[in-house]
């Protein structure tokens, strides 16, 4: 069985990527929960030593299949979807393949400030926050507006109820930004919040927001992601 190495799910946006992918394709996997702590960027810390084991990188997710181990959301994503073909993960048609990867790779490599201005704490109301981020961070918005366009062209031309149509490795990718825009009550038309709220009802998603509001662990660090990817 697959197994899958993943931080706090409150805090680690990148864990959530694959882990929705694989919980709502279906496909059976065991979970690893390797938790921050007070000393997580140590080169010591019980986290690094854990994910060290079982990836060079020292980062989470870290996805293992039978010892041998694939880290990074996008390869994690890629060995997952050749893996189990019937699942249908990318779109099928080459152009919509194209583009799915295209808007993955953007989400991997950009939206920086959106990501360094609001990490993800799902348990957090921190719509307060977010309008003082609003205001007074231009970037923030250049980059929800980017996200915005991109997704009302892609449900329009797809015809929802997701980005494609089906839900597919993008909808799992983007996950994580759905929780940073409701989250810190960034202001988006009301098309784009009902996107956001099918993402939040997917069954995958869903637990996997359960699963963070029951975890009551609270990390005293500014950047959780820095130690995922």
């Amino acid at each position: 069985m697959l197994k899958l190495y993943i931080g706090n799910k409150n805090y680690s946006s990148w864990s959530m990527r694959p882990w929705v992918q694989l919980r709502q394709a279906g496909i059976p996997f065991e979970e690893v929960m390797v938790r921050f702590g007070a000393d997580t960027f140590a080169p010591t810390s019980s986290f690094k030593q854990a994910v060290l084991a079982v990836s060079p990188g020292g980062r989470v997710p870290v996805l293992v299949d039978d010892g041998f181990a694939v880290w990074d959301t996008l390869a994690i994503a890629e060995y997952v979807a050749e893996k189990f073909p019937d699942k249908q993960l990318w779109p099928q048609a080459v152009q919509a393949r194209a583009r799915a990867r295209s808007i993955c790779a953007e989400m991997h490599s950009g939206f920086n400030a959106l990501r360094s201005a609001c990490p993800m704490n799902i348990e957090a109301d921190l719509s307060q926050t977010g309008g003082i981020v609003w205001r007074d961070q231009p970037a923030v918005r250049s980059d929800v507006q980017r996200i915005v366009t991109m997704w009302t062209e892609l449900l329009a031309q797809h015809r929802g109820p997701m980005l494609f149509g089906e839900f597919s490795v993008a909808d799992a990718y983007f996950a994580p930004v759905c929780m940073r825009l409701k989250n810190y009550g960034l202001p988006v038309p009301g098309p784009i919040t009902d996107y956001i709220g099918r993402v939040c009802a997917l069954p995958g998603v869903k637990a996997w927001i359960d699963e963070a509001l029951a975890e009551k662990d609270f990390v005293d660090f500014d950047e959780p992601y820095r130690l995922t990817r």
